[in-house]
């Protein structure tokens, strides 16, 4: 379904093949080339799944020793043999060893998307959501770092209920619910006052 909709990624993609056998544990799931012609290997899992970091490294890895003879083999593909490929995850969520590992990634570009599958009576797609993108360098500048939160799932709303009350109490103001640790500081820790 995704390479039906590789343009939600980014609009230039174009699809070069998928399901690339990299070694016996790995497969290279689809592998792209973007309008600059650099190779991009697309990594998906269905699930939230730590080893899918080390299939994408690998299926990289592998496209980078093999990219002049990619760029020999898919002429039409105006690939350029010249750039390190570049990665980019796809999964429902990201563990936080997931995101602080592509974080801490130097001189290679790993971006994580979030995706989920929707369905609106006929109508169905899928939604897309970047998560993390770290571009490396391209002068001496530090790298791009954008990370956005990780999204919450949306629950259905429920009506608040009302707490009892006990003849004789008003409906106040509620006090605070926290305090600072002392007057100069930002609170470290939530309380509730009783």
């Amino acid at each position: 379904m995704l390479t039906n909709e590789i343009t939600q990624i980014e609009e230039d993609l174009v699809m070069i093949a998928n399901r690339v056998p990299v070694n016996e544990k790995a497969t290279l799931d689809i592998l792209c080339r973007d309008d600059n012609g650099q190779l991009v290997v697309l990594q998906l899992s269905v699930s939230e799944d730590d080893t899918m970091f080390l299939h994408g490294i690998q299926s990289l890895d592998y496209v980078d020793k093999f990219k002049s003879f990619l760029k020999a083999t898919y002429k039409e593909q105006k690939i350029n043999d010249k750039e390190k490929p570049r990665l980019i995850l796809i999964a429902p969520s990201f563990s936080d060893a997931i995101r602080n590992a592509a974080e801490g990634m130097k001189g290679l570009r790993v971006d994580l998307y979030e995706w989920e599958y929707l369905k609106l009576g006929d109508q169905k797609g899928l939604r897309l959501a970047p998560i993390f993108s770290l571009a490396p360098p391209k002068s001496k500048k530090p790298a791009e770092n954008k990370r956005e939160p990780k999204p919450e799932k949306e629950q259905e709303q429920q009506p608040e209920k009302e707490e009892p009350q006990l003849a004789g109490e008003s409906q106040a103001e509620p006090e605070e619910d926290f305090k600072a640790e002392s007057e100069d500081e930002e609170p470290k820790r939530k309380r509730k006052l009783f």
